[in-house]
């Protein structure tokens, strides 16, 4: 599946300390590799302090939004 960040959660995504920058890539290949999480209307993942909003599009996943509670 072909992955797209729109540019503002690009820039969260490398604005985050590192522990914060994995567990986002890791939201990121489990909704990728979870044929239940392709939806066509934007949907949301959680990790322990990490969440991220996307929508798909086909065989893209489009990341819409990232942020970390911490």
């Amino acid at each position: 599946m072909k992955i797209e960040l729109i540019q503002p959660a690009a820039n969260v995504l490398f604005d985050v300390p590192d522990d914060m920058h994995e567990e986002i890539i890791t939201l990121i290949d489990s909704v990728a590799s979870a044929p239940e999480a392709h939806v066509s209307a934007p949907a949301a993942a959680f990790g322990e302090w990490c969440w991220l909003v996307y929508t798909t599009h086909g065989d893209v996943l489009e990341v819409l939004d990232v942020g970390c509670a911490r």
